[in-house]
Order: C-alpha cells, then structure tokens, then sequence
C-alpha cells in the first residue's frame, strides 16, 4: 500500500525508492515532463495513476534522490511557458514587428 508523505500530503507510489513529482491530467503533458528531466540526466517515468489522494491522472515518478532536482526543473519549466504565454498573448505584440517581417 502506497505511503501518505507528511510533508506533503501527497501519496507516494508503492514502487521503492521512486516519488511521485507531479500528476498531470494529460500524458502528453507528463511525457514532456518525463522527455525533459531525462534530458537532464534524471531517471524518470509515466505511471497511470487513480487513487483519491492525488486523482486520476498520469503520475511522474524519479528515484527519491533526485526529487529535488526534479521539481525544480519541472518548476523552472513552467515559469519559462508562463513567461511565453504572457508575451504570446499581449496585444501589442504584433504592432512591435514591421508589416513585411
């Protein structure tokens, strides 16, 4: 049976040695997750998960050693694709660049 961590009230995978990161709704988002910590040289993989604590999803996992380094990644991650998103979406975006660009 999978242990609740105090620390974070997130369960943790039954699987030894391995934490749950983060659980995305999407696989496609979990992959990419996955593709990029492995790009970082940091063992990672997708599990289907379904339990109350967490919800339905695709849980991400890597050994506990590298939990840290994992989160700030994925956190590091995120604050780049809102700091995109933000740009992407200003309405004056567009009147920055000539008409022939």
């Amino acid at each position: 049976m999978a242990k609740c961590s105090k620390k974070t009230k997130k369960q943790q995978p039954s699987t030894p040695g391995l934490a749950i990161v983060t659980v995305e709704k999407e696989l496609r988002k979990a992959k990419d997750y996955e593709t990029l910590l492995k790009a970082s040289d940091i063992p990672a993989m997708v599990r289907e998960q379904n339990d109350e604590i967490t919800g339905d999803g695709f849980a991400l996992l890597v050994p506990k050693d590298h939990l840290d380094e994992a989160h700030v990644i994925i956190e590091s991650q995120n604050a780049y694709d809102d700091f995109y998103d933000i740009i992407l979406d200003d309405e004056d975006f567009d009147d920055d660049f000539p008409d022939d660009f």
